[in-house]
C-alpha cells in the first residue's frame, strides 16, 4: 500500500500527469518490491512553496509504507522520483525532500477496515 504524495509550486497546466502519475507508481512498486495494484500517487500542483529562500520550482514529497523501506531502498526511491520531477517537470534534483514513513498494518486504513 505505498502511498506517494508531492507537492510542488510548477504549474501542471498542459503537463502530461498521467505520465508523471504512471511512472512514479511503476518506480514505486519496482523499487520497494510491492504490486504496483496498491500504489497510490498523489500530485499537487501550483502549491505555494519556497526552498532556500527562493519560489523556483521546488517539490515536498511523503511515502508511507507498510514495510520494505530501509536506508538502500530510501536511496532508490529518492533517486528515482527526483529523476522524475527533474524530466517531467523541471525541478532540480536539488530542490526535492523525500519524507518516508514505514507505518504499522494496523494504522494504515482500507477498504473500510485496515491493513
Amino acid at each position: 500500500m505505498p502511498c506517494l504524495t508531492v507537492s510542488t509550486n510548477v504549474s501542471l497546466d498542459g503537463v502530461d500527469t498521467s505520465a508523471v502519475l504512471a511512472q512514479a507508481s511503476k518506480t514505486v512498486a519496482t523499487i520497494i518490491g510491492k504490486p504496483e495494484a496498491y500504489v497510490m500517487v498523489v500530485l499537487k500542483g501550483s502549491v505555494p512553496m519556497a526552498f532556500g529562500g527562493t519560489q523556483e520550482a521546488a517539490a515536498y514529497g511523503e511515502l508511507v509504507s507498510i514495510g520494505g523501506l530501509n536506508p538502500d531502498v530510501n536511496k532508490k526511491l529518492s533517486a528515482g522520483i527526483a529523476s522524475i520531477l527533474e524530466s517531467k517537470l523541471s525541478i532540480p534534483k536539488s530542490r526535492f525532500y523525500l519524507k518516508f514513513h514505514d507505518s504499522k498494518r494496523s494504522d494504515f486504513g482500507w477498504n473500510g477496515s485496515t491493513f
